[in-house]
């Protein structure tokens, strides 16, 4: 199969495929998608080399537990952006991350690390302009939260607001985004 025929591929012939534990539907998920789920992940460890080692991890899970997977509860893409972020935000509060991060030397800090080849280009997948038309405070917190890693405690924290108010911003935004994608 071509690269252009894995992008064709429907999201639901590819959910069908993964859950038959196909291998070729798996490069299709890869081939479609790696490209935006690293430029997340490494917003969030700010490491390549950690990076690499997360979203190695994020799609040894994403095939081991597709049959979790319920397209009634959001798409394939969003799920799989979930299981990404969840497993750097794993890395990040690991002991053994906390540790190399404090020996790193400043030639592989993240900021000289900036020249990524993989980049998130959220214009290609819609995802900017639909948090674009969130408000301004809900916007704020799905960018913390889903592009920077921060947990709804730590956005609260960060913002200096009630973490029941990031809760329901962040219900109302996932609302709003979902009726837009539906």
């Amino acid at each position: 199969m071509s690269p252009q025929e894995n992008i064709s591929v429907s999201e639901e012939e590819l959910v069908q495929r993964l859950q038959l534990h196909e291998e070729a539907a798996m490069t299709i998920l890869y081939d479609k998608y790696s490209a935006a789920l690293y430029g997340i992940i490494l917003r969030i460890v700010k490491s390549e080399v950690v990076a690499e080692d997360v979203m190695q991890e994020t799609f040894v899970k994403i095939w081991s537990s597709i049959g979790q997977y319920n397209k009634e509860k959001g798409r394939l893409f969003t799920w799989i952006i979930n299981i990404a972020r969840h497993a750097a935000i794993d890395k990040i509060r690991s002991k053994e991350f906390r540790v190399g991060s404090k020996e790193r030397s400043i030639d592989v800090s993240p900021v000289n690390q900036l020249h990524s080849g993989y980049e998130v280009r959220p214009d290609d997948i819609g995802i900017k302009d639909l948090v674009g038309k969130l408000n301004p405070d809900q916007r704020k917190i799905i960018d913390m939260m889903y592009f920077d890693g921060y947990t709804q405690s730590e956005v609260a924290e960060e913002l200096a607001i009630p973490l029941g108010t990031v809760k329901t911003r962040t219900r109302a935004a996932m609302k709003f985004l979902i009726k837009l994608l539906s």
